[in-house]
């Protein structure tokens, strides 16, 4: 099993370029089911998610075939196409829900394992089964498989108003894609207005979908009778570009993060400039971040919510920031209620963080002392991000352990960190 070793200490300068959005990747692999035209990816990072996603839509009959090594992907879903997700593809990720709206927009029936994935809490699916039922299809849960089917006569799904209950990203996906191939006309309410949807969006217009609202709570689709092939960049994955802002604000230096998109970010942005850290975008595309330090900055009281407020996703990187910054603060999770585990590894570095609840309270060391390396276990995707910023920052060596979470969700972190100067390596 691999690890990371981590020297830190090190300021990073330099410059990377950030990947392709992973929340972005998926649900795109995904609408190449919704045509028998080839549909043409790139900019896809090399993730652990994405290659299970592959492999998933490889085993339903979709062609695949990589292009070069910008992450290039040509998909298509001719027939035959068996519209099943096992569980034994589907149990390490929850994304592979996405499939469920396409094969039934396209084929009319599916049957799709209950999914897995990291274990920061309960995400449901009873959402997406609502909102497909709303669209006229009839949908059983049994023996860990939602099972899903167009009612008799009926070849196609019909369009409808879906509310959510709760804003859900991979909801407003699925109801999405599907919603494309229905009869008539679909609003979705209470929408997830996160970049990476407006993204899937501009790919299914691409494809010939008719879709008004995206980036808003309130999408409205105008189902066609069929959907056509395209050539799609993945946008820029807004998570590694902040991860990358919070690592060189704790280590202190200059860097350039080439296509990271700042009007994606506002929330993270405006927290870390009022720690003290510059960031400015630069014209062609990127952001540049300069920082003293984090024994310069000032601690930063957020609370996570649905975009665009503070990203879910940031929380674990922006607490290992405050963590090793000037001053107390507090960190409220509201998206997840089981997101606190890196919690225990970042006081095992000597962070001074107590949990009550959905509430972490940090007291910053500042200038009073610096975390000390430690063997550390990832327990999520970005908690594992958040450890890899501490080991960073540490005095002497960090070990970060089970790293494969860290590969479903950064392509290459380790050797971005070490084009930026950092002394960091991957060992077995």
């Amino acid at each position: 099993m691999d690890k990371l070793l981590i020297r830190g200490g090190r300021r990073l300068n330099g410059e990377v370029s950030v990947s392709g959005a992973k929340n972005a990747a998926l649900p795109e692999l995904c609408a190449a089911l919704l045509t028998a035209q080839p549909v043409m990816l790139r900019n896809v990072p090399r993730l652990r998610d994405v290659a299970t996603m592959r492999q998933l839509l490889e085993h339903m009959g979709v062609q695949t075939q990589s292009h070069g090594e910008r992450g290039g992907f040509t998909l298509q879903a001719a027939d035959p196409i068996e519209p099943e997700a096992p569980y034994e593809l589907v149990k390490t990720m929850r994304a592979s829900v996405l499939v469920l709206g396409p094969l039934l927009a396209r084929f009319g029936r599916a049957k799709v394992s209950l999914p897995g994935g990291c274990a920061i809490g309960s995400r449901p699916v009873d959402q997406h089964i609502k909102g497909l039922q709303a669209m006229g299809a009839e949908i059983v849960v049994e023996h860990g498989y939602m099972v899903a089917s167009l009612p008799e006569g009926r070849t196609r799904l019909k369009g409808a108003r879906i509310t959510t209950d709760m804003v859900t990203v991979t909801g407003t996906e699925n109801f999405l894609m599907a919603a494309t191939l229905a009869e008539g006309e679909t609003i979705l309410e209470n929408a997830a207005q996160e970049p990476e949807i407006t993204d899937l969006a501009e790919m299914l217009i691409k494809m010939g979908a008719r879709i008004e609202g995206h980036g808003s709570s309130r999408i409205r689709i105008q189902g066609v009778e069929k959907l056509d092939g395209c050539d799609h960049a993945v946008v820029a994955d807004r998570i590694e570009a902040g991860t990358f802002l919070c690592a060189v604000a704790a280590t202190g230096g200059e860097a350039l993060l080439r296509h990271a998109r700042g009007e994606h970010l506002d929330a993270v942005i405006d927290k870390l400039r009022d720690a003290g850290v510059t960031v400015k975008a630069v014209e062609g595309g990127g952001l540049r971040v300069a920082s003293a330090g984090a024994a310069a900055l000032k601690a930063q009281t957020f609370r996570t919510t649905e975009h665009p407020g503070f990203p879910t996703d940031m929380q674990a990187q922006f607490m290992a920031l405050n963590a090793v910054a000037q001053g107390s603060c507090s960190v409220t999770e509201t998206i997840f209620e089981n997101r606190f585990m890196h919690v225990q590894e970042l006081q095992r570095l000597g962070a001074r963080i107590h949990t009550d609840g959905r509430v972490a309270l940090v007291e910053g060391l500042g200038e009073s002392g610096r975390l000390s390396g430690a063997t550390v276990m990832a327990t999520d995707l970005r908690a594992s991000a958040s450890l890899v910023i501490a080991g960073l920052v540490a005095e002497g060596e960090t070990v970060v352990d089970r790293i494969y979470h860290l590969d479903r969700g950064y392509d290459q972190m380790e050797v971005k960190l070490r084009a930026l100067g950092a002394d960091i390596e991957r060992i077995q």
